[in-house]
Protein backbone atom coordinates (compact mmCIF):
# COMPACT_ATOMS: atom_id res chain seq x y z
CA UNK A 1 0.00 0.00 0.00
CA UNK A 2 1.45 3.27 -1.13
CA UNK A 3 2.65 5.47 2.05
CA UNK A 4 0.98 8.87 2.26
CA UNK A 5 3.01 11.95 1.02
CA UNK A 6 5.90 13.23 3.75
CA UNK A 7 5.23 16.52 5.68
CA UNK A 8 8.88 17.74 4.67
CA UNK A 9 8.93 20.66 7.27
CA UNK A 10 8.13 18.42 10.22
CA UNK A 11 10.67 16.32 8.73
CA UNK A 12 13.32 18.48 8.28
CA UNK A 13 12.82 20.26 11.79
CA UNK A 14 13.15 16.89 13.57
CA UNK A 15 16.20 15.86 11.51
CA UNK A 16 17.77 19.04 11.63
CA UNK A 17 17.39 19.43 15.04
CA UNK A 18 18.72 16.30 16.31
CA UNK A 19 21.68 15.99 13.75
CA UNK A 20 22.78 19.76 15.32
CA UNK A 21 21.83 18.99 18.84
CA UNK A 22 24.33 15.51 18.48
CA UNK A 23 27.21 17.47 16.89
CA UNK A 24 27.17 21.11 17.73
CA UNK A 25 27.01 20.77 21.31
CA UNK A 26 30.02 18.41 22.03
CA UNK A 27 31.39 20.81 19.65
CA UNK A 28 31.07 23.82 21.66
CA UNK A 29 31.32 21.88 25.11
CA UNK A 30 34.76 20.83 23.91
CA UNK A 31 35.70 24.40 22.23
CA UNK A 32 34.67 26.88 24.52
CA UNK A 33 32.25 24.93 27.38
CA UNK A 34 28.88 26.07 29.14
CA UNK A 35 28.56 27.70 32.03
CA UNK A 36 26.56 27.43 34.86
CA UNK A 37 24.03 30.04 34.28
CA UNK A 38 23.47 28.14 30.81
CA UNK A 39 22.97 25.07 32.16
CA UNK A 40 20.32 26.48 34.84
CA UNK A 41 18.64 27.67 31.65
CA UNK A 42 18.31 24.55 30.44
CA UNK A 43 16.94 22.99 33.50
CA UNK A 44 14.72 25.23 33.60
CA UNK A 45 13.51 25.86 30.18
CA UNK A 46 13.27 21.62 29.73
CA UNK A 47 10.39 21.90 32.90
CA UNK A 48 8.74 24.37 31.89
CA UNK A 49 8.08 23.45 27.78
CA UNK A 50 7.69 19.40 29.35
CA UNK A 51 5.05 20.39 32.44
CA UNK A 52 3.37 22.95 30.24
CA UNK A 53 2.69 19.48 27.84
CA UNK A 54 1.95 17.27 30.37
CA UNK A 55 0.22 19.41 33.36
CA UNK A 56 -1.56 21.90 30.54
CA UNK A 57 -1.85 20.65 27.27
CA UNK A 58 -2.66 16.75 28.73
CA UNK A 59 -4.20 17.16 32.48
CA UNK A 60 -6.02 20.92 32.50
CA UNK A 61 -6.76 21.10 28.66
CA UNK A 62 -7.88 18.00 27.25
CA UNK A 63 -8.84 15.97 30.49
CA UNK A 64 -10.48 18.82 32.10
CA UNK A 65 -9.03 17.51 35.38
CA UNK A 66 -8.96 20.67 37.42
CA UNK A 67 -9.61 24.51 36.79
CA UNK A 68 -6.77 27.28 36.39
CA UNK A 69 -6.44 30.79 36.68
CA UNK A 70 -5.84 32.54 33.82
CA UNK A 71 -2.04 33.27 34.33
CA UNK A 72 -1.12 29.98 34.71
CA UNK A 73 -3.04 28.76 31.35
CA UNK A 74 -1.22 31.55 29.37
CA UNK A 75 2.44 30.51 30.72
CA UNK A 76 1.42 26.70 29.72
CA UNK A 77 0.15 28.82 26.32
CA UNK A 78 3.51 30.03 26.26
CA UNK A 79 5.68 27.12 27.62
CA UNK A 80 3.55 25.00 24.89
CA UNK A 81 5.15 27.46 22.34
CA UNK A 82 8.72 26.65 23.40
CA UNK A 83 7.81 22.54 23.62
CA UNK A 84 7.27 23.24 19.47
CA UNK A 85 4.73 20.53 19.37
CA UNK A 86 2.16 22.11 17.95
CA UNK A 87 -0.88 24.56 19.19
CA UNK A 88 -2.84 23.21 22.04
CA UNK A 89 -6.05 23.16 20.47
CA UNK A 90 -4.58 20.74 17.78
CA UNK A 91 -2.54 18.51 20.58
CA UNK A 92 -5.98 18.12 22.21
CA UNK A 93 -7.49 17.03 19.12
CA UNK A 94 -5.22 14.59 18.18
CA UNK A 95 -5.29 13.30 21.82
CA UNK A 96 -8.76 13.00 22.83
CA UNK A 97 -8.88 11.39 19.63
CA UNK A 98 -6.21 8.61 20.77
CA UNK A 99 -7.82 8.16 24.19
CA UNK A 100 -11.24 7.39 22.05
CA UNK A 101 -9.52 5.11 19.70
CA UNK A 102 -6.97 3.63 21.56
CA UNK A 103 -4.56 1.09 20.08
CA UNK A 104 -7.59 1.53 16.58
CA UNK A 105 -5.20 1.42 13.87
CA UNK A 106 -7.02 3.29 11.49
CA UNK A 107 -8.43 6.15 14.05
CA UNK A 108 -5.65 6.32 16.57
CA UNK A 109 -3.42 8.94 15.45
CA UNK A 110 -0.50 7.35 17.51
CA UNK A 111 -1.50 3.91 17.97
CA UNK A 112 1.24 1.44 19.30
CA UNK A 113 0.38 -1.49 17.50
CA UNK A 114 2.10 0.10 14.80
CA UNK A 115 4.98 -0.18 16.19
CA UNK A 116 7.50 2.28 17.92
CA UNK A 117 9.20 4.23 15.74
CA UNK A 118 5.24 4.89 14.37
CA UNK A 119 4.16 5.98 17.42
CA UNK A 120 7.47 7.53 18.70
CA UNK A 121 7.45 9.97 15.87
CA UNK A 122 6.76 8.49 12.35
CA UNK A 123 2.75 9.25 13.04
CA UNK A 124 4.12 13.11 12.24
CA UNK A 125 6.21 12.69 9.58
CA UNK A 126 3.65 11.96 6.69
CA UNK A 127 0.21 12.90 6.27
CA UNK A 128 -1.03 9.90 7.90
CA UNK A 129 -4.60 12.18 9.21
CA UNK A 130 -4.27 14.53 6.62
CA UNK A 131 -8.05 14.76 6.21
CA UNK A 132 -8.87 15.63 9.98
CA UNK A 133 -5.95 18.57 10.44
CA UNK A 134 -7.96 21.07 10.68
CA UNK A 135 -11.42 19.18 12.14
CA UNK A 136 -12.08 20.50 15.77
CA UNK A 137 -14.93 19.48 16.51
CA UNK A 138 -14.15 17.34 19.70
CA UNK A 139 -12.54 20.54 21.31
CA UNK A 140 -15.31 22.78 21.09
CA UNK A 141 -14.71 23.57 24.22
CA UNK A 142 -11.33 24.85 24.09
CA UNK A 143 -12.70 26.99 21.38
CA UNK A 144 -14.40 28.85 23.90
CA UNK A 145 -10.93 29.48 25.74
CA UNK A 146 -9.35 32.79 25.02
CA UNK A 147 -6.00 31.74 25.76
CA UNK A 148 -5.96 29.00 23.71
CA UNK A 149 -7.33 30.25 20.81
CA UNK A 150 -5.03 33.24 20.69
CA UNK A 151 -1.61 30.33 20.98
CA UNK A 152 -3.70 29.15 18.15
CA UNK A 153 -3.81 32.18 15.74
CA UNK A 154 -0.36 33.03 16.88
CA UNK A 155 1.23 30.00 17.22
CA UNK A 156 4.28 29.82 14.91
CA UNK A 157 5.27 33.94 16.11
CA UNK A 158 5.34 32.11 19.62
CA UNK A 159 7.35 29.27 18.63
CA UNK A 160 10.18 32.21 16.95
CA UNK A 161 9.82 34.25 20.23
CA UNK A 162 10.11 31.01 22.77
CA UNK A 163 12.76 29.22 21.10
CA UNK A 164 14.91 31.96 19.63
CA UNK A 165 14.15 35.22 21.00
CA UNK A 166 13.94 34.49 24.43
CA UNK A 167 17.19 31.78 24.37
CA UNK A 168 18.86 34.65 22.61
CA UNK A 169 18.37 37.20 24.82
CA UNK A 170 18.98 35.71 27.82
CA UNK A 171 22.30 34.92 26.28
CA UNK A 172 23.28 38.41 25.28
CA UNK A 173 22.50 39.14 29.30
CA UNK A 174 25.09 36.53 30.21
CA UNK A 175 27.65 37.92 27.58
CA UNK A 176 27.39 34.42 25.28
CA UNK A 177 24.01 34.29 22.47
CA UNK A 178 25.45 31.09 20.64
CA UNK A 179 25.95 28.82 24.13
CA UNK A 180 22.73 30.06 25.15
CA UNK A 181 20.80 28.80 21.62
CA UNK A 182 22.91 25.92 21.91
CA UNK A 183 22.16 24.73 25.63
CA UNK A 184 19.13 26.18 26.37
CA UNK A 185 17.08 26.45 22.68
CA UNK A 186 19.00 23.49 20.77
CA UNK A 187 19.75 20.81 23.27
CA UNK A 188 16.73 21.79 25.58
CA UNK A 189 14.47 21.02 22.71
CA UNK A 190 15.76 17.86 21.68
CA UNK A 191 15.64 16.75 25.36
CA UNK A 192 11.57 17.77 26.09
CA UNK A 193 10.67 16.16 22.22
CA UNK A 194 11.55 12.74 22.67
CA UNK A 195 11.22 12.56 26.51
CA UNK A 196 7.63 13.21 25.82
CA UNK A 197 7.01 11.42 22.98
CA UNK A 198 8.04 8.37 24.92
CA UNK A 199 4.49 8.65 26.66
CA UNK A 200 2.94 7.34 23.03
CA UNK A 201 5.31 4.92 22.81
CA UNK A 202 7.54 3.18 25.47
CA UNK A 203 4.38 4.10 27.97
CA UNK A 204 2.14 1.38 25.40
CA UNK A 205 4.77 -1.00 25.18
CA UNK A 206 7.08 -1.24 28.30
CA UNK A 207 5.53 -2.08 31.87
CA UNK A 208 2.54 -3.27 34.07
CA UNK A 209 -0.87 -3.45 33.39
CA UNK A 210 -1.86 -3.76 36.98
CA UNK A 211 -5.89 -1.89 36.52
CA UNK A 212 -6.55 -3.13 32.67
CA UNK A 213 -5.48 -5.34 29.66
CA UNK A 214 -7.40 -3.71 27.24
CA UNK A 215 -5.17 -1.46 25.73
CA UNK A 216 -1.38 -0.92 25.43
CA UNK A 217 -1.27 1.34 28.06
CA UNK A 218 1.52 0.56 30.49
CA UNK A 219 2.70 1.64 34.47
CA UNK A 220 6.31 2.17 34.68
CA UNK A 221 8.53 3.75 37.43
CA UNK A 222 10.97 4.71 34.91
CA UNK A 223 9.15 5.94 32.29
CA UNK A 224 8.12 8.50 34.64
CA UNK A 225 11.12 9.71 34.97
CA UNK A 226 11.75 10.94 31.33
CA UNK A 227 7.90 11.83 31.52
CA UNK A 228 7.28 14.21 34.45
CA UNK A 229 5.34 11.69 35.71
CA UNK A 230 3.04 10.46 32.56
CA UNK A 231 4.92 6.77 33.19
CA UNK A 232 1.97 5.65 35.34
CA UNK A 233 -0.28 5.06 31.93
CA UNK A 234 -1.98 2.25 32.69
CA UNK A 235 -3.65 4.65 35.36
CA UNK A 236 -4.51 6.98 33.18
CA UNK A 237 -6.21 5.29 30.46
CA UNK A 238 -8.45 3.92 33.08
CA UNK A 239 -9.21 6.99 35.26
CA UNK A 240 -8.32 9.50 32.61
CA UNK A 241 -9.93 12.84 34.47
CA UNK A 242 -7.86 12.50 37.79
CA UNK A 243 -5.10 15.36 37.98
CA UNK A 244 -2.80 12.43 39.12
CA UNK A 245 -1.24 9.61 37.33
CA UNK A 246 1.32 8.62 40.28
CA UNK A 247 -1.29 7.89 43.24
CA UNK A 248 0.99 7.21 45.48
CA UNK A 249 3.14 9.64 47.54
CA UNK A 250 6.55 8.21 46.75
CA UNK A 251 5.79 8.32 42.88
CA UNK A 252 7.38 9.86 41.06
CA UNK A 253 4.74 12.69 39.45
CA UNK A 254 6.48 16.24 39.03
CA UNK A 255 2.90 17.36 37.31
CA UNK A 256 0.73 15.98 40.04
CA UNK A 257 2.94 17.82 42.55
CA UNK A 258 2.86 21.24 40.76
CA UNK A 259 -1.14 21.17 40.14
CA UNK A 260 -1.20 20.45 44.06
CA UNK A 261 1.32 23.20 44.84
CA UNK A 262 -0.57 25.57 42.44
CA UNK A 263 -3.88 24.80 44.24
CA UNK A 264 -2.38 25.40 47.80
CA UNK A 265 -1.15 29.11 46.37
CA UNK A 266 -5.31 29.54 44.66
CA UNK A 267 -3.83 29.13 41.23
CA UNK A 268 -5.54 25.96 40.71
CA UNK A 269 -8.69 24.35 41.93
CA UNK A 270 -11.51 21.59 41.54
CA UNK A 271 -8.57 18.96 41.44
CA UNK A 272 -10.52 16.01 39.99
CA UNK A 273 -9.42 12.94 42.07
CA UNK A 274 -10.82 9.28 41.53
CA UNK A 275 -11.30 7.66 45.09
CA UNK A 276 -9.15 5.10 46.38
CA UNK A 277 -11.91 2.37 47.26
CA UNK A 278 -13.08 2.55 43.41
CA UNK A 279 -8.72 2.44 42.77
CA UNK A 280 -8.75 -0.47 44.20
CA UNK A 281 -11.94 -2.18 43.04
CA UNK A 282 -10.65 -1.95 39.68
CA UNK A 283 -7.07 -3.51 40.17
CA UNK A 284 -8.59 -6.38 42.07
CA UNK A 285 -10.89 -7.12 39.18
CA UNK A 286 -7.81 -7.46 36.83
CA UNK A 287 -6.39 -9.37 39.57
CA UNK A 288 -9.24 -11.78 39.21
CA UNK A 289 -9.01 -11.70 35.48
CA UNK A 290 -5.62 -12.50 35.54
CA UNK A 291 -5.23 -15.32 38.06
CA UNK A 292 -8.33 -16.81 36.15
CA UNK A 293 -6.46 -17.10 32.85
CA UNK A 294 -3.65 -18.57 34.51
CA UNK A 295 -5.74 -21.49 35.50
CA UNK A 296 -7.82 -22.00 32.87
CA UNK A 297 -5.68 -24.64 31.29
CA UNK A 298 -5.35 -26.97 33.93
CA UNK A 299 -6.96 -30.02 34.58
CA UNK A 300 -9.05 -29.16 37.65
CA UNK A 301 -10.25 -25.41 36.57
CA UNK A 302 -14.06 -25.26 37.10
CA UNK A 303 -12.78 -25.88 40.55
CA UNK A 304 -10.17 -23.71 41.10
CA UNK A 305 -11.81 -21.01 39.27
CA UNK A 306 -14.94 -21.40 41.91
CA UNK A 307 -12.39 -21.24 44.47
CA UNK A 308 -10.83 -18.39 43.75
CA UNK A 309 -13.99 -16.51 42.99
CA UNK A 310 -15.29 -17.17 46.73
CA UNK A 311 -11.56 -15.92 47.59
CA UNK A 312 -12.22 -12.48 45.72
CA UNK A 313 -15.47 -11.98 47.16
CA UNK A 314 -14.10 -12.41 50.74
CA UNK A 315 -11.19 -9.83 49.40
CA UNK A 316 -13.46 -7.53 48.10
CA UNK A 317 -15.76 -7.73 50.94
CA UNK A 318 -13.38 -6.51 53.21
CA UNK A 319 -12.47 -3.70 50.86
CA UNK A 320 -16.00 -2.64 51.03
CA UNK A 321 -16.21 -2.65 54.91
CA UNK A 322 -12.95 -0.92 55.41
CA UNK A 323 -13.68 2.17 53.21
CA UNK A 324 -17.25 2.21 54.41
CA UNK A 325 -15.68 2.73 57.83
CA UNK A 326 -13.29 5.29 56.15
CA UNK A 327 -16.33 7.04 55.02
CA UNK A 328 -18.18 7.04 58.18
CA UNK A 329 -15.42 8.17 60.24
CA UNK A 330 -14.80 11.42 58.13
CA UNK A 331 -18.65 12.19 58.39
CA UNK A 332 -18.52 11.64 62.07
CA UNK A 333 -15.48 14.21 62.23
CA UNK A 334 -17.71 16.45 60.21
CA UNK A 335 -20.80 15.91 62.53
CA UNK A 336 -18.49 15.80 65.91
CA UNK A 337 -19.98 12.55 66.32
CA UNK A 338 -18.12 9.12 67.98
CA UNK A 339 -14.93 9.74 65.97
CA UNK A 340 -12.94 7.65 68.85
CA UNK A 341 -15.05 4.93 68.00
CA UNK A 342 -15.22 4.94 64.76
CA UNK A 343 -11.02 5.28 64.64
CA UNK A 344 -10.51 2.30 66.47
CA UNK A 345 -12.97 0.41 64.00
CA UNK A 346 -11.02 1.93 61.04
CA UNK A 347 -7.82 0.56 62.06
CA UNK A 348 -8.93 -2.62 63.07
CA UNK A 349 -10.80 -2.76 59.53
CA UNK A 350 -7.43 -1.76 58.10
CA UNK A 351 -6.03 -4.64 59.47
CA UNK A 352 -8.24 -6.85 58.19
CA UNK A 353 -8.19 -5.10 54.82
CA UNK A 354 -3.97 -5.88 55.07
CA UNK A 355 -4.08 -8.78 56.11
CA UNK A 356 -6.44 -10.28 53.34
CA UNK A 357 -4.88 -8.51 50.99
CA UNK A 358 -1.47 -10.46 51.86
CA UNK A 359 -3.83 -13.62 52.22
CA UNK A 360 -5.18 -12.87 48.44
CA UNK A 361 -1.29 -12.17 46.85
CA UNK A 362 -0.27 -15.18 48.36
CA UNK A 363 -3.10 -17.35 46.98
CA UNK A 364 -3.04 -15.90 43.87
CA UNK A 365 0.44 -15.99 43.36
CA UNK A 366 0.27 -20.40 43.92
CA UNK A 367 -1.27 -20.39 40.96
CA UNK A 368 1.12 -18.22 38.73
CA UNK A 369 3.36 -21.11 40.26
CA UNK A 370 1.32 -23.66 39.13
CA UNK A 371 1.21 -22.41 35.43
CA UNK A 372 5.13 -21.94 35.43
CA UNK A 373 5.69 -24.97 36.52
Amino acid sequence: MKKPPIIWLTTLLFSITFISALLLVPWRGVTHGFDGIEWLAFVIFTYASGLSITAGYHRLWSHKSYKAHPVIRFLYALGGALALQNSALHWCSDHRVHHRHVDNNEKDPYSAQKGFWYSHIGWMLREYHASSYSNYNNVRDLQKDAIVMWQHKYYLTLVIVMNIGLPAFLGWLNGDILSMLLIAGLLRLVVVHHSTFFINSLAHMWGEQPYTDKNSARDNAFIALLTYGEGYHNFHHVFENDYRNGTKWWHYDPTKWLIKLMSLMHLTSDLRKVSQQRIENVRLKMQLSRVKHQVVNLPNCNALIKKIEMEHKVMKSKLLEYYEAKKNLLEAKHKKGAVQKLQQQVQLLRKQFIAQQRHWAEFTATFAIKVAG
